[in-house]
């Protein structure tokens, strides 16, 4: 099979998505089981970690996976390779994809990760930029067909026609939502601050339709299946806290949000959260949050991912 990136949601279509998310709740089975699945133990395949930001969920999700499924990890950071030196891009990604069968980097700027994704002998997965976050968006999905699955068993039929309501900033998160909607046939109710609105051309969306914007926050919550949010200060804007923190303070997902919700709409949150700030303790604690098992599908979903990419189809 060609080498395939996984560097912006976009890069799969949704019949690969289809497969990604039927094949993650099989492997998520397969663990809750207590049965081994080790696609890459014969041979091993080795997985390097490339962390320009700091995580936790990230990193615990594709080491985790990777050892799950029989393979190595190599970590890496700027502090302990060239990586933060002079050496460019180009040439690290020359050297470590002769080295490795598979490379995800965590960093600033996406273009940094496209370049060293176009000198790279094998596949390259987007762990976070500032642009976009495919892997959460990926794993969010998984979590709302897991808890609302179609009647046909065909995930994609759980997806299309769904509202998702995306109440903060307009960042990494709301973009790469954005691409999944345009692809996968739903919805997204955004709704941000004055100067934080999402960029449908930097979102690389083609259809207005998949979207529409709000300026009342809980206007954007009526009717959804889903109230999603994220820290109103990102990773690397620190310096804007405080005036971001004024910006934002009508922008918390409460009980009042989520009452005009449907009935049965979940609440999800990529974490790490701030309650009170972005999202109340009454919403993120309360019956409709699904924020853990959220997190523990990064792992899952990130399994599927990662044999796609090396191995294609199983089963």
């Amino acid at each position: 099979m060609s080498i395939r990136h996984y560097l912006q949601f976009k890069d799969l279509g949704a019949d690969e998505y289809a497969y990604l998310l039927t094949r993650a709740a099989f492997i998520k089975a397969r663990f809750k089981a207590f049965e081994k699945h080790q696609p890459f133990a014969d041979p091993d395949r080795t997985l390097a970690m490339i962390f320009e930001k700091a995580s936790t969920r990230t990193r615990v999700s594709f080491e985790a996976g990777m050892y799950q499924l029989g393979g190595s990890v190599v970590h890496l950071t700027t502090g302990d390779s060239q990586l933060g030196r002079a050496e460019p891009i180009e040439d690290s990604a020359k050297v470590i994809s002769r080295m490795v069968d598979m490379v995800m980097i965590r960093t600033y700027e996406q273009s940094k990760l496209e370049r060293f994704a176009a000198h790279s002998r094998v596949p390259v997965i987007n762990g976070l930029t500032n642009e976009f976050h495919p892997c959460q968006i990926l794993a969010d999905l998984f979590t709302l067909v897991e808890h609302r699955p179609a009647a046909s068993g065909n995930p994609l039929d759980a997806l299309k026609g769904k509202v998702v309501a995306w109440v903060g900033d307009g960042n990494n998160m709301a973009n790469t939502w954005l691409q999944a909607a345009e692809l996968l046939d739903f919805t997204v109710h955004v709704s941000t601050p004055s100067g934080y609105e999402v960029d449908p051309k930097l979102a690389g969306i083609s259809n207005p339709g998949c979207y529409k914007v709000f300026k009342d926050p809980k206007a954007a919550c009526a009717g959804a299946d889903l109230v999603t949010t994220d820290v109103w200060t990102s990773m690397g804007y620190e310096a804007e806290n405080e005036v971001r923190r004024a910006a934002f303070a009508q922008w918390c997902v409460d009980e009042a949000m989520m009452a005009v919700a449907k009935p049965d709409a979940l609440f999800m949150h990529c974490l790490p959260a701030h309650r009170g700030e972005e999202v109340s303790a009454e919403v993120i604690d309360g019956p409709q949050s699904v924020v853990w098992d959220e997190a523990e599908n990064r792992m899952h979903a990130q399994k599927a991912l990662m044999e796609y990419l090396l191995l294609g189809r199983l089963g």
